[in-house]
């Protein structure tokens, strides 16, 4: 049974004391019937309350709130970043047969066994998406789908674009009507001030002691591997690295973000490596709009993914970062650089370190 004093002593074990808008997010989880258990969603059911919509700037706790509940919730359920649910409703949309109602038969396939859904750092850009999207969440909503929603934007400014916000009233309405619309308005943000990680992570300026830094960490990892020029695949598109281990990935930001990538590209990467190591970032670069955003795209599919990321660069990245124009959600990306050069932040790749260690010292 899920209630909110569990949530709350789970919390407290990370050091976090709910303030007044996370105990609101906190009751209406508790509030959903197949998140506590107590009543499975049926097809067709209808409930005021189908949702929970938390909304906010970067950093306010809006996934670690829902994180908790969702790690404590007694259903069937599943929770996965934006983009990542995107790319599989496309595969799943081009292999489906046609029909009068493709996206519709999709979506349910998609949601089939599925009581609570939670989609993290969810936002609407792009109409196709938007299409895709509103299509989605109405065969959820019939099917008595629970679903939870964070973003950095509240329902009346998705899809900002003034061309195409229209189209997109109906599914905004849908969400105002049948989510709780929780704003996460405290002033803190949890990802800043935290104490710095015993080992470095990012490097400015690109001189020797920053290259000879990232050999070591690539070393470290990957053991006597020797460091060479290899092409490699993402999302089937070739790949120049520096080098790659069985962990680590080691390639320039040339590769990476100034060529002609997608977010998809970062996902397969994301697959295929605990680590990444992002080097020659020349920050005149972030200049250009599209550069820019691959670069953000990258930072979030790394984090969520909680990979780890090491970065050199020209100058400090959150420095050349601020003010700049061109990108979604920049503020989120800062704030997650933050935490990514914090002692709270455990990647994979460390996980699999401590792993590797406690298998040696018992053999």
């Amino acid at each position: 049974m899920l209630d909110e004093a569990r949530i709350i002593r789970k919390l407290a074990v990370r050091g976090i004391l709910p303030d007044a808008r996370q105990r609101d997010a906190i009751a209406a989880l508790v509030a959903l019937p197949a998140a506590n258990g107590s009543r499975r969603a049926k097809p067709g059911a209808a409930f005021a309350q189908q949702g929970v919509y938390c909304y906010g700037l970067p950093g306010r706790g809006k996934s670690l709130v829902v994180d908790t509940a969702f790690e404590l919730a007694n259903c069937r359920k599943r929770r996965l970043h934006f983009h990542e649910f995107l790319r599989e409703m496309n595969r799943r949309l081009v292999s489906a047969p046609r029909g009068d109602d493709r996206l519709g038969a999709v979506s349910r396939e998609w949601l089939d066994g599925v009581e609570l859904l939670c989609f993290d750092e969810f936002h609407v850009h792009d109409i196709a998406d938007a299409f895709l999207i509103g299509r989605f969440l109405d065969t959820a909503i019939g099917l008595g789908t629970r679903i939870v929603l964070t973003s950095n934007y509240a329902p009346d400014a998705l899809m900002p674009d003034p061309e195409f916000h229209e189209r997109f009233l109906p599914t905004i309405e849908q969400i105002k009507r049948r989510f709780t619309v929780i704003h996460f308005d405290g002033a803190r943000d949890y990802r800043f001030g935290g104490e710095r990680a015993e080992v470095q992570r990012f490097f400015a300026p690109l001189d020797t002691s920053s290259r000879d830094a990232l050999r070591h960490i690539f070393t470290r990892h990957e053991g006597s591997r020797t460091v060479e020029p290899r092409t490699l695949s993402a999302a089937g598109r070739p790949l120049a690295a520096r080098a790659a281990g069985a962990a680590l990935l080691w390639a320039d930001f040339e590769s990476l973000c100034v060529a002609s990538r997608s977010h998809l590209d970062y996902l397969d990467l994301a697959e295929q490596w605990h680590g990444l190591i992002l080097d020659n970032l020349h920050t005149a670069r972030l200049a250009h709009a599209h550069t820019l955003q691959r670069l953000v795209w990258l930072i979030d599919i790394f984090y969520d993914r909680k990979r780890a990321l090491f970065i050199a660069s020209d100058q400090p990245l959150d420095t050349a970062l601020i003010g700049l124009e061109g990108a979604h959600d920049l503020s989120r990306t800062l704030s997650r650089l933050a935490e990514m050069q914090s002692r709270a932040y455990r990647s994979t790749l460390e996980e699999r370190g401590h792993a590797a260690e406690k298998r040696a010292a018992g053999s």
